[in-house]
């Protein structure tokens, strides 16, 4: 069970038990957060915690974390923070695994800018994406923004 996490055993446990309390949000929440406070921000933990408080609807929570993992692959992978400088070694190195959890986290967070009523923010985010996103991989960025930019007179 969970064998894909490179955690250890009571880390697990501390989210399988946060699974099985998933109705009651007080008691699953204390177990997601005791794992979250033991693993050194972990990226799998860390992705764990960003899905579940995205569920719950604790989207400052989800984008506190997303931004914990793009942070995170941004110190390891030495990115810059100049977005033209930054743009260019993605879309190079867009295969790798790191360089996917960033983006797929960026993109994340963009989706949760949104839910926050963080319109222009979550657009930048979403052009970004998409000026990386030559094949299209990361559609999802695509369409917030489609639904972002869309006019009033579309929707009807």
């Amino acid at each position: 069970m969970l064998s894909w996490f490179q955690v250890p055993e009571d880390i697990k446990q501390l989210l399988i038990l946060a699974a099985d309390n998933w109705q009651n949000t007080s008691i699953s929440e204390a177990y997601l957060n005791q794992a979250l406070a033991q693993t050194n921000d972990c990226i799998d933990v860390l992705v764990a915690g960003y899905r579940y408080f995205y569920y719950k609807n604790n989207y400052q929570m989800a984008l506190t974390i997303a931004q914990k993992v793009i942070d995170k692959v941004k110190l390891a992978e030495n990115l810059p923070d100049n977005w033209q400088q930054c743009k260019q070694i993605l879309i190079n190195r867009k295969e790798d695994e790191p360089i996917r959890l960033y983006l797929t986290a960026y993109a994340a967070s963009g989706l949760v800018l949104a839910k926050l009523g963080e319109i222009e923010k979550a657009k930048i985010i979403c052009t970004q994406i998409q000026e990386i996103d030559l094949k299209n991989e990361f559609q999802s960025a695509s369409i917030l923004l489609d639904i972002l930019t869309r006019s009033p007179e579309e929707n009807e």
